[in-house]
């Protein structure tokens, strides 16, 4: 772990997650009903905005091809054990972390962009990263002595994992929505959720109270065809309107309507909050992943309207599921999260609020190190990349393993165990967000087994 003292940029550029609020915390202050609530919570740290983004590489993404050993000795173990699905050591692009341990590392030559943001102190990355119900050994794996997570290796389960942050069981609730359960009196009731998912229905964003609001790359969806003006969609419309407006004795019916006429409700607020927002000047790339983060950027800059201090959003990116075609499928898709990152990145500088809003990437797991022989399969330990400007970029946090088949961490077919828990991870973003520490329980269930919440030192390090 790196040590960073906070210098004069970060001071200053943590200014206008305070100052942006400040139009809206009027609003709140007049509101004693609000103030009170606020002022109750535990968990809040001030009036200022702050939104997290959390995007999942779905189907398990190739991690040790993303963030690679780039010296001639561990090239050479990576080399030797990936062999047909090895980044030739030429194309790599080199980063320079403030804190090393004597290796050498590199990019996915896809990932210019990040290799900017990492260079400008904007983007850090997370080793060897993994779902984990304790802390765990090769030892203790293969005597079956360690508590591990449920269906390891599974899709199924371990995206799940990674939302609900309680890997030894099967959970509807997420860490995203247990955030939002507790920071909720912090944003404005109109309607429109604290979690806005760009990827339809998801368990991160679900707690107990709050569940997440769904839309598209062109606004809110309440109902498809809604207002449309084809015949048939203005008659559909009419006859819900009636539907909505109409008094039913069958309490079903009559709360079935009342979700039907929220959600309308919700959609007129959060469309009307977009229209209001100036154009962008950055550009985004033509992908899905581009247009859902340039909406994202949208609702942020629309966040007074709404009158939100925190926000939480999901996207996705499928296709890493590559047990076939891993080089040039991979490529692809270092090349999408690339253009999309940065492009949003870029636009929370222009809209001044690069220090409030923090992106972070989750995967099923990583792949095998060893090649199938025309990809890889599904293992575990692997690398997550952070970015933000309240992030200590410019360094590894975690422990870079070493890729060396037989390894002490290594468990066959070029599985590792994670060093890292999902929980030390999540954890660091959630005490930026807002979250107190003695709330950390109610959230990471097992971070008790990873981290003192009592301790004066965060989780990882990575965040200011």
């Amino acid at each position: 772990m790196s040590i960073h003292k906070h210098s004069r940029r970060h001071f200053l550029g943590s200014l206008p997650c305070l100052a942006l609020g400040t139009t809206t915390l009027y609003s709140s202050l007049i509101n004693l009903k609000a103030m009170n609530s606020i002022m109750g919570s535990t968990s809040v740290v001030g009036g200022d905005y702050k939104a997290i983004v959390c995007l999942l590489l779905s189907g398990g993404n190739d991690s040790y091809n993303m963030l690679i050993p780039r010296g001639n000795a561990e090239y050479a173990e990576y080399a030797t054990v990936r062999s047909d699905m090895a980044i030739p050591q030429e194309d790599i692009i080199p980063i320079n972390p403030e804190v090393t341990d004597g290796r050498e590392f590199g990019l996915h030559p896809s990932l210019t962009g990040l290799k900017d943001l990492f260079e400008q102190g904007k983007a850090a990355f997370i080793s060897n990263v993994g779902t984990l119900v304790e802390p765990t050994t090769k030892e203790g794996v293969q005597s079956g002595l360690s508590n591990l997570p449920l269906g390891l290796l599974s899709h199924l389960d371990q995206v799940m994992h990674w939302q609900t942050a309680f890997p030894q069981d099967r959970t509807n609730e997420g860490w995203g929505g247990k955030m939002a359960d507790i920071l909720k009196s912090m944003n404005e009731d109109n309607g429109v959720s604290m979690n806005i998912s760009l990827a339809g229905n998801n368990v991160f964003q679900r707690g107990n109270t709050v569940t997440e609001y769904a839309i598209n790359t062109d606004g809110g969806v309440a109902i498809a065809g809604w207002n449309e003006q084809a015949p048939f969609l203005q008659m559909m419309t009419e006859d819900i309107t009636d539907m909505m407006n109409k008094e039913y004795e069958d309490v079903f019916m009559d709360s079935y309507k009342g979700v039907l006429k929220r959600s309308v409700e919700s959609n007129e607020v959060f469309n009307d909050a977009i229209e209001g927002v100036p154009v962008l000047g950055t550009v985004f790339g033509p992908s899905q992943l581009a247009q859902r983060m340039r909406m994202i950027a949208q609702t942020i800059a629309a966040r007074e309207t709404l009158g939100t201090k925190r926000q939480i959003f999901f996207v996705d990116l499928g296709g890493f599921d590559n047990h076939d075609e891993l080089i040039n499928s991979h490529a692809g898709l270092m090349s999408i999260v690339d253009d999309a990152m940065t492009s949003f990145y870029l636009a929370t500088e222009e809209m001044g609020v690069s220090d409030c809003v923090t992106t972070f990437t989750i995967s099923d797991f990583a792949r095998t190190l060893t090649s199938n022989g025309n990809g890889t399969d599904h293992a575990w330990g692997g690398n997550a990349f952070v970015m933000g400007g309240a992030v200590k970029g410019k360094n590894m946090y975690g422990t870079y393993p070493i890729l060396n088949l037989g390894s002490d961490l290594e468990l066959g077919g070029g599985i590792l165990v994670p060093t890292t828990s999902a929980d030390e991870y999540f954890a660091e973003i959630a005490l930026w967000f807002g979250i107190s520490p003695n709330d950390l329980s109610q959230i990471l269930p097992n971070i008790g087994n990873f981290y003192d919440v009592a301790s004066s030192e965060r989780p990882l390090g990575f965040m200011l």
